[in-house]
Parts: structure tokens; C-alpha cells; sequence
């Protein structure tokens, strides 16, 4: 009998039960996956706490690397034995799990398990926010929040890679060393500096052509007076909670700007699409521009205590739960 991490009723970390599960045997198109790792990711607190909703019970967690032990009927891509890693299909906090096979990818022997778990969803989120929902080159100035978080240690590396020059924002001293490690070129500490005025000042009084803000409530609508006209705005996440006073308007007053609320299941939602974003994200990792931090592991049934020093801001990089 394999164990895994359920959900019966929304709340704080305390809510999350290590319960035996029946994992059974993978039906049609589908896999079963010995996890070896699982990710960590702001966006199981939100389906946590009730923010995104869910139905209950439910097992959280939505990226994994591990081992295809059984294969269903019609699976093509996948034998026994196969390495494979995953993002966005919920049940990850499991030892083990059925999945979709088309939602699973093959994970290169160049990349560890603990690696793979780590970068999923996290990195495929950075490639599709840096190479389509803006396409960063040399000549994009750019305000990334949360620079040390995982999401922000993987973009500041690729973002730097692509020539752009990049303005992160952290919240301590020391945050602000590892964002300017992992190639930001301007750290601003929101905590003793305004970092809207901060920006203009590095900008030249011009702004940046976009904010990638997964910060949500705490960078809002500062991240606007950010952007140069015609800017863009992209809000993927709410680690400091939801944004609920959007002002449609503002966004004609403040230069004509564009905001966008994008998801990762939308830009890979075809398996041509997710497999062209792994590989790109594969290729990074594999050559070294990105270094993927995993920062703080713990056990699998310890996944309250993770959840608290994420939600705590006690954690830099990337989290992973070892099974």
C-alpha cells in the first residue's frame, strides 16, 4: 500500500493528512509513476487554502520526476524502467501515482530525479513567460518580483542569457545577493526601498517594457507605474494574495498598457506544445545556463512544514518532498 498527502477540507498547512492510498493499475493511456521526487509550488497553497478551488479529497501537487513501473494499454512512449517527469497534473504528493502518459515527458539522463522535480514547473513557467507571453531579447528592459524565489533564481539566469537587462525585487539583504548571483542586473529590496520609484530611476525616468509579477496584492498597481506606454504587465501568481481591485481603466491612463493572466496548462496544452517547452527548458538546464537551486528538501509526509516556510518566506529556490 503506497502513502500519499490528502486534502478532506481547505485550510492552513495543518489540513494536510499522510494517509495509505490504493494506487491500482494504469487503465488506458495511462501510466504508473514511482515518484522519486515531488516539487513543491505556491500554487498547491492556493488550492490548499481555497483560493483556487478544488474538489475535496484530493491529493495536491502538480510536478514529480520518478520511474514508470506499469504501463496501460495503448502507451506508446513509455516502457518500464523509463525516467519521466511531469507539471500540472495534480496528485503529486503521493509515492506513487496514475497519470496521463501524454502529460508525462522523459527526463534526460543528464538531469537528476531531485532536479527534475525541481524544474518542471517552475522552469516550463519561465520559458513560456520569457519566449512567448513576451519574447525577451537583448534589448528588453524587464521587472521581475520575487527575483530569489524558484521561479525568480530560473528566470534571472535565462533572462540574462537572452541579453536582457533585468530589475528584481526581493525582500531582504540576502535575497538580494542571490537574485544578483543568479544574473539580476538591478536588485531593488522592496522592504527599504520604493521599488516604483527605484525603477525609474534605473529606467531613466523611461520604465521597463514588462513586469512578470507573481507576487500579486503586495505589487499591485505599483508594477504599472513600472512600464514605459504600451507596456506589458503579466500577472502569473499571487504568493502575497489575490488581486481584487483591478482597475480596467488605469490601464488607458497609466500609457495604454496590456496585462495579461496567463497559466501554464494553457500554453501546453497540446503535447506537441509541452513537449517543444520541456526541451527548450531541458537544453538550459543541460548546458548549464540554468542551474536549478534546490534549496530545502523534506520528507514526503512533512509537507505541512514545507508549505509553512513557503508561505513563511523562509525558503530561496526550489522545494522538493523526497517520497
Amino acid at each position: 500500500m503506497a502513502h500519499a498527502i490528502r486534502i478532506h477540507q481547505n485550510g492552513g498547512p495543518e489540513v494536510l493528512k499522510w494517509e495509505s492510498v490504493d494506487v491500482g493499475a494504469p487503465g488506458a493511456g495511462q501510466v504508473r509513476l514511482r515518484h522519486h521526487a515531488v516539487g513543491v509550488n505556491y500554487i498547491d497553497t492556493y488550492q490548499r487554502s481555497g483560493l483556487y478551488k478544488m474538489a475535496l479529497p484530493f491529493v495536491p501537487g502538480s510536478e514529480g520526476a520518478g520511474e514508470v513501473v506499469a504501463v496501460g494499454p495503448g502507451v506508446t512512449d513509455f516502457k518500464v524502467g523509463d525516467h519521466g517527469a511531469y507539471a500540472g497534473a495534480l496528485g503529486g504528493y503521493a509515492e506513487e501515482r496514475l497519470m496521463p502518459a501524454d502529460r508525462l515527458v522523459k527526463l534526460p539522463d543528464s538531469i537528476d530525479y531531485k532536479t527534475g522535480a525541481a524544474m518542471m514547473l517552475q522552469g516550463m513557467t519561465v520559458r513560456y513567460l520569457l519566449r512567448q507571453t513576451y519574447k525577451v531579447g537583448p534589448g528588453t528592459t524587464m521587472l521581475l518580483h520575487a527575483a530569489a524565489g524558484g521561479i525568480g533564481l530560473i528566470a534571472s539566469q535565462w533572462a540574462k542569457h537572452l541579453g536582457a537587462t533585468i530589475i528584481g525585487t526581493t525582500s531582504s539583504a540576502e535575497k538580494a545577493a542571490l537574485a544578483k548571483a543568479h544574473g539580476c542586473t538591478h536588485v531593488i529590496n522592496y522592504k527599504t526601498e520604493d521599488f516604483v520609484k527605484r525603477t525609474k530611476e534605473l529606467t531613466n525616468g523611461q520604465g521597463v517594457d514588462v513586469v512578470y509579477d507573481g507576487v500579486g496584492k503586495d505589487t499591485y498597481p505599483g508594477s504599472l507605474d513600472c512600464l514605459k506606454p504600451l507596456g506589458l504587465w503579466i500577472s502569473f501568481g499571487n504568493a502575497s494574495g489575490a488581486i481584487t481591485n483591478f482597475d480596467l481603466l488605469s490601464l488607458s491612463t497609466k500609457g495604454s498598457l496590456y496585462a495579461t493572466r496567463p497559466t501554464l496548462q494553457t500554453y501546453v496544452a497540446k503535447r506537441e506544445d509541452l513537449l517543444a517547452n520541456a526541451n527548450d527548458l531541458f537544453d538550459v538546464v543541460s548546458r548549464g545556463i540554468v542551474k536549478i537551486n534546490v534549496n530545502h528538501t523534506y520528507a514526503l509526509k512533512d509537507a505541512a512544514q514545507a508549505h509553512r516556510d513557503l508561505e513563511g518566506r523562509k525558503t530561496t529556490g526550489s522545494i522538493v518532498l523526497l517520497p
